[in-house]
C-alpha cells in the first residue's frame, strides 16, 4: 500500500508538470489581458508545477508517518518547509545575500525549495523510524484492485482541493474587474491565512487518526472527548489569528511592501475575511471528523457549498454593487451558511455512528 501511494503521488506530478509546461501562460490568459500580470503569473505557476515533484514527495511521504501516529515527524517536516519558504522569499525575489534578484520567480522558487526539502525530510524519517513501513523499489508492483482502493478514500479530498482551486479562480476573476491590487491582496490574505491554518490542520492531522481507533474499537466516550478537545483548541488558535489580523493588520501587509493603495484595499479586506475565522475551526475539525468515519461526501458537500454555492455568488451579486469592500463580505457569509450544514450533519453522524456505538457498548456490558 505505501508504494502504491508514493506511485501515485509519482504519477500525479507527472501530470501537473505537464499541464504546467503547456498550460501556464493560458491559465493567466483566461484571467486578464494585463500583460505584466500574465508575465508574473506565468513564471511563477511554471516553476511551481514543473518542480511540483517537491510537494508530493512531501505530502506523500508525511502521511505514511501519520498512518503510523508519527505524526511529530510531520510537524516538522511541515514546519522546516515553511520556515525555508519564509527565508527565501525576500532574498530570492529582492536578490539579497549575493542571490540573484528574480523577482516573483523567485518567491516560487522559494516556495518548491522549501517543499522539496521537507520531502526529503519526510523520506529520512520513513526510512530511519517507520519501521512499521516497508518501502522498496525491489518488490515494488502496482495493483488495481489497490488503487482503486485508494481512490474510493481519497477522491472526496481531491475534489475537496480542486474546489479551492475553482473557488480562487472565480475570486480572482471577480476581483480583476474593480484593479489588479485586490487580486494582490486576496493572494496576500492565502499567504498569510496559511499561518494561522496550519497548527489547526495539524491539529487535525492528529485527530482524524485517535477518532477512528476509538471508533473500531467501540470506544465513544473517547471519541466524543477527542473531537470537544479538537474544537476547543482549533477555535482557541482561531480566536488568536482573528485577534492578530484585527489588530496587526497594517503591519501584516507591509511585510509584502504593501504600497497606499494597497493598504487602502487590504486593511479591511483582511478585516472582514477574518471574521470567518470564528466559524473555521469549529467546520475544519467537523468535517475532518466526517471523513474519519467514513462519511467523506459530507465533508465534500460542506465545501462545496461554502466554496462554490454560496461565496462565489454571494462575492459576484455583492461585486454588482461596485463596492469592493461589499465583496470580501462574502467570506464570513459562506462560513456562517457552512456553519449551520456542518451542524446539521453533525448531529446526523451522531445520531448514526455515535449514538449506535454507544447503544452496542452498553449491551456489551
Amino acid at each position: 500500500m505505501a508504494n502504491h501511494g508514493v506511485f501515485l503521488a509519482l504519477m500525479s506530478y507527472i501530470v501537473f508538470a505537464v499541464l504546467g509546461l503547456l498550460l501556464s501562460r493560458r491559465f493567466f490568459l483566461m484571467q486578464t489581458d494585463i500583460e505584466e500580470i500574465v508575465n508574473y503569473g506565468a513564471d511563477y505557476l511554471f516553476i511551481c508545477t514543473v518542480f511540483s515533484f517537491g510537494i508530493f514527495g512531501q505530502i506523500a511521504f508525511e502521511r505514511l508517518l501519520q498512518s503510523t501516529g508519527k505524526t511529530l515527524f510531520t510537524m516538522f517536516t511541515q514546519g522546516t518547509g515553511a520556515i525555508i519558504n519564509i527565508i527565501m522569499d525576500p532574498i530570492l525575489i529582492f536578490g539579497l545575500c549575493g542571490f540573484p534578484k528574480m523577482g516573483v520567480a523567485g518567491a516560487a522558487a522559494a516556495t518548491v525549495l522549501g517543499q522539496i526539502v521537507a520531502m526529503f525530510m519526510a523520506i529520512f524519517f520513513n526510512l530511519k523510524w517507520n519501521k512499521e513501513i516497508r518501502l522498496s523499489v525491489k518488490r515494488f508492483y502496482v495493483s488495481g484492485k489497490i488503487i482503486r482502493q485508494i481512490y474510493a478514500v481519497g477522491v472526496p479530498s481531491i475534489c475537496m482541493a480542486a474546489i479551492g482551486s475553482v473557488m480562487t479562480f472565480g475570486m480572482n476573476k471577480i476581483l480583476i474587474a474593480f484593479t489588479s491590487t485586490a487580486t494582490a491582496v486576496f493572494g496576500v490574505y492565502f499567504k498569510l491565512q496559511s499561518f494561522i491554518f496550519m497548527p489547526v490542520f495539524g491539529l487535525n492531522n492528529g485527530m482524524v487518526p485517535i477518532i477512528a481507533y476509538n471508533y473500531g474499537a467501540g470506544k465513544p466516550d473517547r471519541l466524543l472527548k477527542t473531537l470537544k478537545l479538537s474544537i476547543f483548541y482549533a477555535v482557541s488558535i482561531m480566536l488568536l489569528g482573528l485577534l492578530i489580523f484585527q489588530v496587526c493588520t497594517r503591519q501584516l501587509l507591509m511585510i509584502f511592501n504593501a504600497s497606499d493603495h494597497m493598504l487602502s484595499i487590504g486593511v479591511p479586506a483582511l478585516r472582514i475575511i477574518s471574521l470567518s475565522f470564528i466559524f473555521a475551526g469549529f467546520c475544519i475539525i467537523c468535517s475532518s471528523m466526517f471523513q474519519a468515519l467514513a462519511h467523506g461526501f459530507l465533508s465534500l458537500s460542506i465545501s462545496v457549498v461554502r466554496q462554490l454555492v454560496v461565496l462565489l455568488p454571494v462575492a459576484f451579486l455583492l461585486s454588482r454593487t461596485g463596492n469592493l469592500e461589499l465583496v470580501w463580505w462574502a467570506f464570513p457569509l459562506a462560513e456562517l451558511f457552512s456553519t449551520t450544514l456542518t451542524v446539521i450533519f453533525l448531529r446526523h453522524v451522531y445520531r448514526k455512528e455515535i449514538k449506535g456505538l454507544t447503544g452496542r457498548l452498553q449491551e456489551d456490558e
